[in-house]
Formats: C-alpha cells, sequence, structure tokens
C-alpha cells in the first residue's frame, strides 16, 4: 500500500487553505500528543509534523504540488535533491529531539525531584534535634545520597549534546543542577558548624533549581505542542 500524500496525512483537501493547514495540523497534533493519548507514536507524529512543514510554506508546497499532480512537469535534479535533503533533516532533527527526551531530558528530571521533593523530610527529621549526633549523621548521609544522585544525572546530562531545538529546555536544566549543586554544598557546611544561614540558603537553593526545572518542563511541552523548526 503506498503512503498517503501529506494531504492525505492531514486528512485535508488539496486546495485547502493555509488556515485550513494550520487547524488540521493543530488539531492531529493535539489528537496525537502523548500527554494527549498517552502513547509516543514518533512515526505518526513525525509524518503530521513533516506534511505541516511542507503544506505551510507556499513555496515548498508549490513544489510538492507539482510532483504529486503534475508529475510530467517534473524537477530539476537539483530541485529534487533539495527537497530530499531538508524532509531528511527535518525527520532527523525531530528523531533526534525525541532521543533526547527520552535518553537525557527524563532520567535528568527524575533525579532532580528524587532531591528536591526530599529535603524537606529530611529537615523534619533533624528539626527534633538538630544537634542530636545520630540524627545529624543519618542528615549528612542523605546529603551524600544526594551527591551521588546529581552526579549520576550530571553525567547523563553531558553525555550527548542536546539538540538545538531543545536547547531553552537544557540550558534550565543545566542552571538547574548548578544550584542543585550549590545547595548541597551549604547543607554540607550545616552539618559541620549548625549555622542556620548555611541550612536556609541550602533550601532556598533549593526552591531556586526545583522553580528551574519546572521552566524546563514547560519549555518541553511547547516544544511538543507547538512542533515546528
Amino acid at each position: 500500500m503506498d503512503a498517503p500524500n501529506h494531504y492525505q496525512t492531514l486528512n485535508i483537501n488539496p486546495r485547502a487553505t493555509a488556515a485550513e493547514i494550520k487547524q488540521a495540523y493543530r488539531s492531529l497534533a493535539k489528537q496525537f500528543h502523548p500527554d494527549a493519548n498517552g502513547q509516543d507514536d514518533y512515526e505518526h507524529i513525525i509524518r503530521i509534523n513533516a506534511a505541516y512543514e511542507v503544506l505551510s510554506d507556499r513555496e515548498q508546497r508549490q513544489i510538492y504540488d507539482e510532483q504529486l499532480f503534475q508529475p510530467h512537469l517534473g524537477r530539476t535534479a537539483q530541485a529534487q535533491e533539495s527537497y530530499k535533503k531538508q524532509r531528511q533533516t527535518y525527520q532527523d532533527d525531530e528523531k533526534l529531539f525525541h532521543h533526547w527526551r527520552q535518553k537525557v531530558y527524563a532520567p535528568v528530571d527524575r533525579l532532580l525531584c528524587r532531591i528536591i521533593n526530599s529535603l524537606e523530610v529530611e529537615v523534619e527529621f533533624l528539626s527534633a534535634d538538630p544537634f542530636d549526633t545520630d540524627l545529624m549523621a543519618d542528615f549528612a548521609d542523605y546529603l551524600e545520597e544526594c551527591r551521588q544522585s546529581h552526579s549520576r544525572a550530571q553525567q547523563i546530562f553531558q553525555h550527548q549534546p542536546n539538540p538545538r531545538q531543545a536547547a531553552g529546555v537544557a540550558a534550565d536544566l543545566y542552571h538547574s543542577l548548578n544550584r542543585i549543586s550549590e545547595g548541597i554544598d551549604e547543607l554540607h557546611w550545616f552539618t559541620l558548624n549548625y549555622d542556620d544561614h548555611h541550612l536556609h540558603t541550602g533550601q532556598e537553593l533549593f526552591r531556586i533549581a526545583n522553580a528551574l526545572r519546572l521552566d524546563a518542563q514547560r519549555s518541553l511541552r511547547i516544544c511538543l505542542g507547538n512542533w515546528r523548526f
């Protein structure tokens, strides 16, 4: 069975207006968004985005229409090669983004959550008696676990470069990781000198890190919901 053409992919008439193309794309993007259907049907998403990439651009659509409806007119070899390269680059970029989202963003975000969300409970345990040696030792052990999780998150984050489409997401993660590192250092100083200033500073740095993590989450959703580059 032949693969559907771009108009069939978007379920629109070949004479559809730019507004109708955009409306069809938004409807399908929402329908097949991973957050909407709970599935990552990347191949279908890629076809939808590729169709919109071509049909939303006047020049690309004209070239595509000539190839689809008037094949006898043909195109020069150079134009054909340029079109194929554009299409392949678009698809490669999208696959790279989804791979980065799964292999880098998701595990780093989970590790950040594990570190940030556990602080309040650990501080509450310690508050029973901050000068209790055993409680402080337990808190120090907790900080070491945080440091190990942070180190793992950094290794994952640095393992592969982020795709250009995820630059904003990656920047927020990078700064969140830095604030976590600084926060752990401040909390460690608290275990050594019992100075509440270090405790409060560490808590504030964790709060900032979480805000940055949420910014990264929002940026990622924008990338997924308005996929066009």
